[in-house]
């Protein structure tokens, strides 16, 4: 008998869980608190460019992601891209390994046990022993103190601050092997990928695929409570009530996660609160005039209100000619910026990049628009895989399944789909729930 199922999220990871379930034969309805669909990957209105609300990028190696845009009938355009440096207060290029080997600001020493460590990770399939040691003790192990002090660190504590050294050696690994996987083999470009239209185009083509799977969909539904009883688990939403369903999957957040399912146990609920996230701030930007030229211009620079810079429009050509520019700075989600004043926010963060770009001027910058998020990238640290909240939860008929469960592999959408392949068996299993040890 076909089991009525209620998915709690719609962003990628709830659209795919919801596509698995609907093609096992499940009546399933989709909640989505926003009006759209999509979560991280949806899209927004800049001034005149209509594009992600958040940078992504598409891999060659990102299998998941291009089977689905195959099964969508979704094109892919490939092209080469460009990578910067922002180190000593001067932007470097180091899109080939001949620019990274005349980089000023390393020493030869450094630059050659810096590429042995990215081979080395490239190269390492185990991950579960990294996962034994931080990033900082495999870093200064591989690449030497010097060239962690002065190259890694920063760029660790640009992206995860204060948890940067509480972050697992199986972190980095999986950052490293994934940039590497965007080189090809000779000269070592760069190869990215985009679909025309951006995340828009793919979110409308999986709306569609849901409503012909027979999926009910509710967006600007805001789920309440998930609550199990003797008739099934009742889903309660701020406008249409209670419905009830043999089976929910919530894949909120941990944390947002637990204060929705009160039944959870104590040890249930501390695991959802263990996982340490960090939350982004991030403007979108529309100028005039290019930025570097880069996709991705990373920093090892102190005092810069931003933790890099993404130039997008380095990669996509849908922008009659503008530049998008996305300036994102990681920071704990319980970070007083995530507070603070859109107009504040855009005043500092293009202070920044003038410092960066002396030559932009005030009248460059077209349209700016502040994007926050308080629960984005859970920060595997040490033993991070054997404290995961649990996807069958002792609540009958409730499973939770978000990006805290990615332990091998970063977050992205490719790793957001290979999550809902790998859940899909733990969340349907008939037999009965396990205890946390």
């Amino acid at each position: 008998m076909p089991e009525r199922w209620a998915v709690v999220g719609g962003g990628m990871l709830g659209m795919a869980l919801a596509a698995k379930l609907a093609e096992a034969g499940n009546d399933v309805t989709l909640l989505e608190r926003s009006v759209d669909l999509g979560g991280l990957a949806a899209s927004w209105q800049v001034g005149d460019v209509v594009w992600d609300r958040h940078y992504h990028v598409i891999l060659s190696v990102d299998s998941a992601l291009l089977t689905l845009l195959e099964d969508l009938d979704l094109d892919v355009r490939w092209r080469t891209t460009r990578t910067g440096l922002y180190a000593g207060g001067e932007l470097h290029s180091v899109s080939s390994t001949a620019e990274y080997l005349r980089l000023p600001v390393l020493g030869p020493m450094a630059k050659a046990r810096i590429g042995l460590t990215m081979l080395a990770a490239s190269r390492r399939r185990d991950w579960g022993p990294l996962e034994e040691m931080t990033a900082e003790q495999w870093l200064i192990r591989w690449s030497g103190t010097q060239a962690y002090q002065s190259f890694w660190r920063p760029l660790l504590r640009s992206k995860l601050g204060d948890l940067a050294e509480q972050a697992s050696a199986a972190f980095i690994w999986a950052v490293l092997r994934r940039l590497y996987s965007a080189r090809r083999s000779g000269a070592k470009r760069e190869m990215l990928g985009f679909v025309p239209g951006g995340y828009a185009v793919i979110i409308d083509a999986m709306g569609e695929a849901l409503r012909a799977a027979g999926v009910t969909m509710q967006t600007g539904a805001e789920v309440r409570s998930v609550v199990s009883d003797d008739w099934g688990v009742v889903v309660t939403t701020a406008t249409t009530g209670p419905a009830t369903f043999d089976r929910v999957v919530v894949t909120a957040a941990a944390p947002v996660a637990a204060r929705l399912v009160p039944q959870l146990t104590d040890r249930e609920r501390q695991r959802c609160a263990d996982v340490a996230y960090m939350g982004i701030v991030c403007p979108s930007v529309v100028l005039d005039r290019p930025l570097g030229g880069f996709y991705t211009t990373n920093i090892t620079d102190s005092g810069l209100p931003f933790t890099g810079v993404i130039e997008m429009s380095a990669l996509v050509d849908d922008f009659a000619g503008a530049t998008l520019a996305y300036l994102p700075r990681y920071i704990p989600a319980d970070d007083p910026l995530l507070g603070a004043d859109d107009d504040a926010i855009v005043d500092q963060f293009l202070g920044g990049l003038r410092t960066m770009f002396p030559d932009l001027a005030e009248g460059s910058v077209r349209a700016a628009r502040v994007s926050r998020v308080r629960y984005v990238l859970p920060v595997p640290t040490v033993g991070y895989s054997r404290r995961l909240p649990p996807m069958r939860t002792s609540v009958r008929g409730v499973s939770l399944v978000n990006s805290a469960h990615i332990v091998n592999g970063t977050l992205n959408v490719d790793e957001t789909l290979r999550l809902a392949d790998g859940a899909l068996t733990v969340i349907t299993e008939p037999r009965p729930v396990a205890r946390l040890p």
